[in-house]
């Protein structure tokens, strides 16, 4: 009888590639996965740690699944990932439920993991984290017509509240024609939507061929049969040169959708980031991608109370996000990560005063996005249908200008009949909240 598994992954969209990784190595090796952790034999948690909700998450899951194995629901716990990297020696201390720990180099040793656990023994396994594999077939997790598609590991960027540098070791490029491949793999199955990611993207290549390839690899894979769309995540400001968005203006299928993580606009708190730039340089990399690409959609995150942010500092980003008009913005309450500079900085923000500036650029952005949206009603705008609604008797979806996961949906009704993946022309009639509402034409 084979062997149950149970997956449970958190975090970004690069550890998402990762499970879906060892799902395939799992599967492959007769192993069956189940739907719900309960009716599992073992238990595999991908866990995230970037910052503490995501590390209590991690914990929270990892708990749950320990009263489960005392309860005899489960038998094994593996926790993988981002948190068992960082805490390689405190998750059995301070969970002894858990079977196994494993870095991230293990996740190529996943079917031996399972056997081995099975078999009662303990694991705790960091290998190097170059170990970790940046190629390798997938079960998806996501829709069949969308798909990521992680073109790099690793970053290094070092900017000092960030952890990942040290859990996930150097920027690390995978070769084009292995992306290449992997696209063409994706596109036979039938995924329609490509959303490159990588911790930087716009850094792709630089340390496998001495330049920035992005936009020489975006032109391979615009020419892939099948693939409609292409999506950019994860843009660094400064390398966002007027190739790439001369690339992004001429390649049919890349979508003007550019993800810029700027995570603030004061000069000062920029420079203690370790970031580039001030208000103006910001600013100008704003307009530059407009006046190449004047329907581009931007998005950015943004980090509220970073240790030193004064209430000028902290003007001069509400300043920023009310001239710059993001499309999509987040931001985010810093968190102070043990082990990275930016947490033994002095001036540290209280709490209170965090989440409350963080709300303040929130509610800014909304008006702003409110407007945008508005903006829309009249138009026509390409949409890729997700399903179909009963109770309201229309489609829904996303329009080229919304992310999977992370952006807007759009409700629409159609006299025929559509599949999930198919594209339309949708006239949008309605804006409400954060949605869009309209009609095929």
């Amino acid at each position: 009888m084979a062997v149950k598994i149970g997956f449970i992954s958190l975090g970004c969209p690069k550890n998402e590639v990762d499970a879906e990784r060892m799902l395939y190595k799992l599967t492959e090796a007769g192993f069956e996965l189940v739907d719900v952790p309960y009716e599992a034999d073992v238990v595999i948690i991908n866990t995230c740690a970037f910052i503490d909700d995501a590390k209590q998450e991690a914990i929270d899951n990892i708990l749950e699944m320990a009263e489960l194995k005392k309860d005899g629901s489960i038998r094994k716990i593996i926790v993988t990932g981002c948190l068992a990297e960082r805490y390689q020696a405190e998750v059995r201390r301070e969970m002894p439920e858990v079977d196994a720990v494993l870095g991230l180099g293990c996740n190529g040793d996943i079917v031996d993991a399972v056997r081995r656990v099975m078999a009662d023994d303990v694991i705790e396994s960091f290998p190097p984290k170059t170990d970790l594999s940046l190629e390798g077939e997938r079960l998806l997790t996501s829709p069949p017509y969308w798909a990521y598609l992680k073109i790099a590991e690793g970053c290094s960027n070092a900017c000092s509240y960030c952890i990942i540098p040290s859990i996930r070791g150097p920027y690390r490029s995978r070769d084009m024609e292995s992306i290449v491949a992997e696209a063409e793999t994706l596109a036979r199955g039938g995924v329609k939507e490509l959303v490159v990611v990588a911790q930087d993207t716009t850094r792709y290549g630089q340390d496998l061929y001495g330049r920035l390839a992005l936009p020489e690899l975006l032109e391979k894979l615009n020419a892939v049969d099948g693939i409609a769309w292409i999506r950019l995540l994860y843009c660094y400001p400064e390398r966002v040169t007027d190739e790439l968005l001369d690339a992004i203006a001429r390649l049919d299928k890349v979508l003007p959708y550019i993800d810029l993580p700027l995570q603030h606009a004061d000069g000062e708190i920029l420079k203690a980031m370790r970031r580039v730039g001030d208000e103006d340089y910001l600013l100008d990399v704003v307009a530059r991608v407009r006046a190449k690409l004047p329907d581009c959609v931007l998005r950015t995150t943004l980090i509220a109370g970073f240790p030193g942010e004064t209430e000028a500092a902290f003007e001069t980003l509400c300043d920023f996000v009310e001239k710059a008009r993001f499309d999509r913005l987040g931001c985010f309450a810093y968190s102070a990560e043990d082990g990275t500079p930016a947490a033994a900085m002095p001036d540290q923000i209280d709490d209170e005063t965090k989440r409350r500036r963080g709300e303040i650029v929130m509610e800014q952005q909304f008006r702003i996005f409110t407007e945008r949206q508005e903006s829309l009603i009249g138009s026509t705008v390409a949409c890729m249908v997700e399903g179909y609604d009963g109770y309201s008797d229309s489609y829904y979806g996303r329009s080229w200008r919304d992310a999977p996961e992370i952006d807007s949906a759009v409700y629409f009704t159609a006299l025929g009949d559509y599949e999930p993946g198919d594209i339309v022309d949708v006239l949008i009639m309605d804006a409400r909240d954060y949605d869009l509402y309209g009609k095929v034409v």
